[in-house]
């Protein structure tokens, strides 16, 4: 009777137990995932305080570069920016879709902010904000793609040239090559990826997924350290 009466209590230990373990290894894995994408991104909760921020979301808010976190708020790096963002954040809570566009020294800086509830919804109000993604040269993806057609590691250094908008002369000279070097190069490329022309090409390549890095930028953190980001 003990036995059985232990099975029965064991099994219901871990009926209770399991589900809250595979909720914690969702979690877990959604959060890897959430690292994995190659472009920034926080969830804010009604309070306007950051719930959680991917690599890529607190390697930004790092550099300072157009946007910084204190105290767990999300701020542009001048008030400006602020007023933007606060504005944005402040719709989105209201049910608004909104983009940002901040100038960086003749450079947009884009940001999306996307409700993640309803105002009608009895769910706790976030919002998803989305930064610009990394420029198609930094992502992992365009290598990986280099390797699977069998490109020169020359001809993979042009197509990434490419991608960074420079121009013929521009990729010579960094090269320190003919152009008609770079010329030949990039008939290479065309004949391996069987693209027609570079534009076609580079649409290509804007198209492959996104994948981050392997190797981080900064230090592996604890998900949701994103207080280190001080201003």
């Amino acid at each position: 009777m003990w036995q059985a009466n232990e099975q029965l209590s064991n099994r219901g230990f871990f009926q209770t137990i399991a589900p809250v373990a595979r909720d914690d290894l969702a979690q877990s894995l959604l959060l890897r995932v959430l690292d994995e994408v190659d472009y920034g991104l926080l969830v804010i909760d009604g309070s306007g305080r950051i719930r959680h921020a991917n690599h890529l979301a607190r390697h930004e808010m790092a550099s300072g570069r157009a946007i910084m976190t204190h105290g767990n708020v999300l701020l542009g790096r001048t008030t400006e920016f602020t007023a933007q963002i606060q504005q944005a954040i402040e719709q989105a809570l209201r049910g608004q879709r909104r983009l940002v566009s901040l100038n960086l020294g003749g450079r947009d800086f884009s940001i999306a902010f996307v409700p993640l509830s309803h105002p009608l919804e009895t769910d706790a109000p976030c919002v998803l904000v989305s930064l610009s993604r990394q420029g198609a040269c930094e992502n992992l993806a365009v290598r990986m793609y280099a390797r699977s057609q069998n490109l020169s590691p020359s001809e993979e250094s042009v197509l990434l040239g490419l991608c960074r908008g420079l121009s013929i002369p521009d990729i010579a000279r960094q090269h320190g090559v003919a152009q008609s070097t770079v010329r030949s190069q990039i008939k290479a490329l065309r004949e391996k990826t069987g693209c027609g022309s570079i534009r076609e090409l580079l649409q290509l390549v804007n198209s492959l997924p996104a994948v981050v890095p392997a190797l981080r930028i900064v230090s592996p953190m604890p998900h949701n350290a994103t207080e280190y980001a001080q201003p």
